[in-house]
């Protein structure tokens, strides 16, 4: 890219404005190019040059830049705002048309040429359904005239599809058929919603179809550390939801797009309530279970300890009530009570009840398959692991560890990188201290990363 001659007068005042250092600055860039899987190597002296005119951002860096100005300033900061949007034209705004962005998402994530290139994790885009006018885009869906007829056949072999590529997803990771997933999603599936459907129920399935497909692409991207690739999906996926079932469905999406922004340690608060307030008294007690869980650990993350044990206590009491089917959208996390299990662990990690977590741990260990859920009993080994360490208790930790490690052989996933990559301190320690194992656990910890 051409030097800027003149200088960056908007980004000047913009960093003015959010009242941090260039040093300040770029590590909030390099914290926010980490989340999203890539490793920049941005100081004081780069903001500098930008801001004087000298050099650009390359890459995905500028939306970087301009993610880490929103957080401070606590509203949307964009490209054209501090003068580094080239294209012309705001690469924030969302096609308008659901069916159309989807098509375009898994065209772009197929050729890689685009997309993966400016897809960034942005704070904004966790609260977007709050914002999303669902009646407007379903009156411009429904005065569409689709010519090719759409048959109940065609959603359930998107739904046979889906759930094939979501059993290989958890057995050998987020990589496996990433690019076959997207391909069909943009060429077969999103077509197929364009087309004419003989009744309803029928056009509301096949949006409900092609909404789980959105998701399991994004999974597979989050699994990866994409994070960005994985907001999109989950957004336009939340979109398609509220096609389906603006209740149910789309509360489920909202939790979708409520349990990244935790893994990524931002608040999401508002969305967890909003997805609970769409969804209950619409949906199977499992499903709620679910929704209560999410709402405890975004309690749990501003440690609001009253608020979050009140949602664990109404998860457990949802997950108790037998009132229907659950539906596929929420059976795509397994058995309910082995995610509720898990996830009451990451409440009581967050508000540092060791024991608690243990206990919740081994009870999600035993709910779920083993064979059909290896990459789920592969991370909570490695997180019973933790809680065991924080007890103490050295040899347990380094055993549950172990089993991790063997369970993540062969997996393309980055979640379980991250999670080999966390135990390498604490295994220092044991190994100074010659706890049995550790040593030969370091290893196959480095053999793993390498």
């Amino acid at each position: 890219m051409a030097a800027q001659r003149a200088p960056n007068s908007r980004l000047r005042e913009s960093i003015d404005a959010v009242g941090c250092t260039y040093e300040a600055l770029a590590k909030d860039v390099r914290r926010i190019a980490a989340e999203n899987g890539e490793i920049t190597q941005t100081n004081k002296s780069a903001i500098s040059h930008w801001v004087n005119g000298t050099r650009q951002p390359t890459g995905r860096t500028s939306q970087y830049l301009a993610e880490a100005l929103t957080r401070r300033a606590g509203r949307i900061v964009t490209l054209a705002e501090i003068g580094l949007d080239t294209s012309g034209s705001n690469e924030q705004d969302e096609e308008a048309d659901p069916v159309l962005a989807v098509t375009k998402l898994g065209r772009a994530d197929v050729e890689r040429h685009h997309f993966l290139a400016v897809a960034t994790f942005t704070t904004a885009g966790v609260a977007m359904p709050l914002a999303y006018d669902h009646e407007a885009t379903a009156r411009m869906l429904r005065a569409r005239t689709g010519t090719a007829l759409v048959g109940a056949e065609d959603v359930d072999v998107v739904r046979q599809i889906t759930a094939a590529f979501s059993a290989a997803d958890e057995r050998l990771g987020g990589g496996h058929g990433l690019t076959t997933v997207t391909a069909y999603l943009a060429d077969t599936a999103a077509p197929m919603l364009r087309g004419r459907f003989t009744a309803e129920p029928l056009r509301r399935a096949a949006f409900g179809a092609i909404a789980e497909l959105a998701y399991l692409a994004g999974w597979k991207h989050h699994d990866l550390g994409q994070e960005g690739a994985a907001q999109r999906y989950y957004q336009v996926g939340y979109r398609l939801a509220c096609e389906a079932d603006p209740h149910g469905h789309a509360a489920w999406m909202m939790r979708a797009l409520a349990h990244q922004a935790l893994s990524l340690n931002h608040h999401c608060i508002d969305l967890a309530e909003a997805a609970l307030t769409q969804g209950v008294g619409h949906i199977d007690g499992q499903t709620e279970a679910l929704l209560h869980i999410t709402h405890a650990r975004a309690y749990a993350a501003t440690d609001e300890k009253p608020a979050a044990a009140r949602a664990l206590l109404a998860a457990e009491d949802a997950l108790l009530r037998d009132d229907g089917p659950q539906p596929s959208y929420s059976r795509v996390s397994g058995p309910a009570a082995g995610t509720v299990a898990s996830h009451t662990a990451r409440t009581l990690t967050d508000l540092a009840d060791h024991v608690g977590t243990e206990q919740q741990h081994r009870d999600a260990l035993i709910r779920w398959d083993p064979v059909k859920y290896k990459r789920v009993h592969a991370l909570t080994y490695a997180d019973l692991g933790d809680s065991l360490a924080a007890q103490a208790r050295a040899d347990e930790a380094v055993a549950a560890w172990s089993q991790a490690l063997t369970l993540m052989e062969g997996m393309t996933s980055d979640r379980t990188r991250k999670a080999i990559m966390s135990l390498r301190s604490t295994l220092a320690i044991y190994q100074r201290r010659k706890v049995p194992g550790a040593a030969d656990l370091a290893r196959r910890a480095r053999e793993a990363l390498a």
